[in-house]
């Protein structure tokens, strides 16, 4: 199975994306992901901006797509991210999954969103009333990730 993997800077149909995840009539489980730019705690963005290592990156997530079909019997899987300037409760990240069975399907679905933050790279510029800055990695993301490596979380 080859993933499909897209970064780009215009925006993604939701409809579309699902259609194409449940085109094999081997999957009884699709799951979907779509990350949204949200607002601070304090209340002042105004927007962010996403940059990235062209051609590492989809290597990177490819690599992460590879390793979830390697966990569970997934049909297709399906990541876009976004780079580039966004605004308020734009679409980020889509990562979808179908399997014969949900808790595969759900599974890695979890799985390549918790690597997806932590190891590919995206670099993420929020763009406040007060200024700019660039976000450092967070740990609650690495322990996300980091619980992968136990034999629970596998298949």
């Amino acid at each position: 199975m080859q993933p499909r993997i897209q970064v780009q800077t215009t925006d993604f149909e939701l409809s579309e994306e699902y259609q194409r995840l449940r085109d094999n009539p081997a999957c009884g489980a699709v799951v979907t992901f779509t990350g949204l730019v949200r607002e601070l705690v304090q209340g002042n963005l105004t927007g962010m901006t996403l940059e990235h290592y062209p051609g590492m990156t989809e290597s990177a997530l490819t690599d992460i797509c590879q390793q979830a079909a390697q966990r569970w019997e997934l049909g297709s899987i399906t990541v876009i991210h976004r780079v580039g300037s966004l605004g308020l409760n734009d679409q980020i990240v889509f990562v979808g999954v179908a399997a014969a069975h949900r808790q595969a399907a759900f599974m890695a679905a979890e799985f390549i969103m918790d690597y997806l933050k932590t190891r590919a790279p995206f670099w993420k510029q929020e763009h406040t009333t007060a200024g700019s800055y660039w976000v450092d990695a967070k740990t609650k993301d690495q322990l996300a990730a980091a619980r992968w490596h136990t034999s629970e979380a596998e298949g």
